[in-house]
């Protein structure tokens, strides 16, 4: 096979406006380290990941319609740090800096176009790594978190590495709300030591982690105040050890064959009872009158996001959700949008288990709309379910069913990446749809 890589630099001046945290009204006053786009591209299809908590769908087909690659064929990816700028329009606070997102969406294209017109002949190795043993289920003590640690290596004939893919399902949230310096959170850390070890670029894939982090609850970080195990040494630990179970993958080859699918599917938003929530956007407000600043911060977020759905003049159509798989040789990348949870991530790895192959999947691919829980979570409630939709700006949650929705959409997805063993690329099923 043939690959091409390419890094660049996003990271935006001191003074951008934060996301990623209800609670942090104040701007970036620094940065910590380096916010970076990597482009991979094998064969025909690419990977394209960004240190931001999100992106848009609409930039994301922006940055896929603009490079030199089929569309279908390419996933961009957000590896959702907290410690980033606003990134998308109207979700997850702002204001988004308009000049610094066009050049974020030029650079993912340049840096994939750079990436394609380098490509070598390498060779696709692919392998889990230790379980790291960092990720907590985050909704409840002991719930099920996913703890595959995939590991793809692309080296060149004479052994060298070209570049390395590493994926692990665990929000890049070790920094809290205090932190005002840019940074890609425990994501940079890993990407810092391998690349340092293996000797060559190595992109970071977030998986499914709408319900993991390091072991704080998401209403933990509704504060600025400072956490002894919410820090930069504690990123850095964390990373490193993430790192260090990576190292100890055995990644091998497998057949030399690229393939891509793509399929769609609509998922319907649950949205609130006009009545209703206007009594919930007078509480909101009366609360936030009274508060200590972090909850009063919480309390206007959610008031206004009421206030705009209230104001609008009809119900909001299904939400088309793209689920893209690539094949490289020994390694499945499957990509969903939004937040998902460990089970779904599970799920699917499951039904690819009889590929042999190695799955990443990998979730904030291709738009970041909200959560997607599994339907037994919804009675459960909770941050995820009940209340991330209101930060995130989207009309409603997304209706119980559609986490699952998505999974049968990725193991059909998986079908079409199925080729013959003369390894050429498998063009099958390159984009199918499914509506509600």
């Amino acid at each position: 096979m043939r690959a091409g890589v390419a890094v660049r630099d996003v990271t935006p001046r001191p003074g951008a406006a934060m996301s990623g945290f209800v609670a942090r009204e104040a701007r970036a006053s620094g940065v910590h380290d380096p916010l970076l786009v990597h482009a991979l591209v094998v064969e025909d299809t690419a990977l394209v990941t960004v240190d931001a908590v999100g992106l848009h769908e609409d930039d994301c087909a922006e940055i896929r319609r603009r490079c030199g690659l089929p569309a279908e064929r390419v996933v961009v990816h957000a590896t959702h740090t907290h410690g980033g700028p606003a990134s998308m329009r109207g979700r997850l606070g702002g204001p988004v800096d308009a000049t610094w997102l066009d050049g974020v969406i030029a650079t993912c294209v340049d840096a994939v176009d750079a990436a394609r017109a380098a490509r070598e002949p390498v060779e696709v190795l692919a392998g889990y790594g230790a379980d790291p043993g960092v990720a907590r289920n985050r909704r409840r003590p002991g719930g099920p978190v996913d703890d595959a640690l995939p590991v793809v290596h692309l080296r060149r004939p004479d052994g060298s590495l070209l570049a390395a893919v590493v994926s692990y399902a665990c929000h890049p949230v070790v920094l809290g709300a205090d932190n005002t310096l840019l940074t890609a959170d425990y994501p940079g850390v890993v990407r810092r030591i391998l690349g340092e070890r293996l000797g060559g670029p190595v992109l970071f894939v977030t998986g499914c982690a709408g319900d993991a982090n390091t072991g704080h609850s998401a209403h933990a970080s509704i504060s600025t105040a400072t956490a002894a195990d919410r820090t930069f040494a504690e990123c850095e630990r964390v990373g490193v050890h993430i790192a260090e179970a990576a190292l100890a993958a055995a990644p091998r080859p497998g057949p030399a064959a690229v393939a891509a699918a793509r399929r769609e599917v609509a998922l319907d938003l649950d949205v609130p009872d006009p009545a209703a929530l206007a009594a919930d956007v007078a509480a909101w407000e009366a609360e936030a009158a009274e508060a200590d600043p972090a909850r009063a911060a919480l309390m206007r977020c959610w008031a206004d996001w009421g206030r705009r759905i209230l104001a609008r003049e009809s119900n909001p159509a299904p939400w088309p959700a793209p689920v893209n798989v690539l094949r490289w040789g020994p390694a499945l990348v499957v990509a969903l949008p939004g937040e998902p949870f460990a089970a779904t991530a599970r799920r699917i790895r499951e039904h690819a288990a009889g590929t042999g192959a190695t799955v990443l999947v990998a979730g904030y691919s291709n738009g970041c709309p909200g959560y997607l829980p599994p339907a037994d979570e919804y009675a459960c409630g909770g941050y995820e379910v009940d209340e991330a939709h209101r930060y995130y700006g989207t009309p409603g949650r997304f209706a119980r069913g559609s986490a699952e929705r998505l999974v049968d959409q990725a193991e059909r997805a998986l079908m079409g990446t199925r080729s013959g063993s003369d390894g050429s690329a498998d063009r099958s099923d390159p984009e199918c749809s499914e509506r509600s």
